[in-house]
């Protein structure tokens, strides 16, 4: 059984200032919901309902938005606002949330290792929510997607995205032995390479499926590129050590961490998705 999935969502959201000086950036809307909100939709729907947020200052717009507000459903009750809630009330019905805290800003490795107290021993999922995914029609959400090849394989899965050649400095990037169509057994990964460097143009974006062994791997992780803990270098040693797997998922990624993807994302999602009533 996988049933936890883990937000990272302590980060400052300085390329977005001044919007995020006092709004957290997982809470700006892509048309009328909030990022945060479309990633633990995606896991809910993956069947991981158990969602773990690792959160940092000035981020308690985040538990609020998950949680009942008093007033406003008073205000709303029984006119015709109150279908605007809900897409959100049946996010908090059906998810069950805990909260803990960063206290420093040191990569993600080091984020993952803050949310252990909250995945346990478990397998668990991890969304980052900058990264807004909409699966191809009629296939699973990405996180979905993922799930099924975890319980196939029971280890470690990322998900990968081909990029172009002068975009490959972004990310990580793996080398990879081709199972099948999509599916690769992980041989070497690099935090953003030069791209004379990078050993493919498969990409490693915001979604994964880690075995909670990761916990004790971080743990002796020394700081690598930025003086950051990264979860590259601990995914290259369970790779090492065992298995790890990387899918290339069906469906589009839009990098919401950037001002040109988030525009992006939120066209796509007025065009795609609110204009045929799929956003409510």
């Amino acid at each position: 059984m996988i049933r936890k999935c883990l937000f990272p969502v302590g980060g400052y959201g300085t390329r977005f200032l001044p919007a995020t000086k006092a709004l957290p950036k997982e809470m700006l809307p892509v048309v009328n919901k909030p990022l945060v909100q479309y990633g633990v939709e995606e896991s809910i729907e993956a069947g991981l309902n158990q969602i773990g947020f690792v959160t940092g200052r000035g981020k308690r717009a985040i538990a609020d938005h998950f949680d009942i507000s008093y007033e406003l459903e008073h205000q709303i009750s029984g006119s015709s606002k109150e279908v605007y809630l809900k897409s959100i009330r049946h996010v908090m019905e059906e998810g069950i949330f805990s909260f803990t805290r960063q206290k420093e800003m040191k990569g993600l490795g080091h984020a993952i290792l803050a949310g252990e107290t909250l995945m346990g021993s478990e397998p668990f999922g991890v969304v980052l929510a900058d990264d807004l995914c909409i699966p191809d029609d009629g296939f699973d959400s990405v996180l979905g997607q993922m799930v099924k090849v975890y319980k196939q394989f029971r280890c470690s899965v990322v998900a990968v995205m081909e990029v172009p050649e002068d975009e490959i400095h972004k990310y990580g990037v793996i080398e990879g032995e081709a199972m099948k169509d999509g599916l690769y057994r992980v041989k070497s990964m690099v935090e953003k390479p030069k791209k004379e460097d990078a050993p493919s143009n498969l990409a490693i974006i915001g979604r994964y499926i880690l075995t909670p062994d990761i916990f004790d791997i971080l743990r002796e992780t020394p700081p690598g590129k930025g003086d950051e803990i990264q979860l590259t270098d601990a995914l290259m040693q369970q790779a090492q050590d065992g298995v790890v797997m990387a899918y290339r998922f069906k469906g589009t990624r839009f990098d919401c961490g950037s001002v040109e993807g988030f525009v992006e994302a939120t066209n796509y999602c007025f065009e795609n998705l609110y204009k045929k009533g799929l956003l409510t």
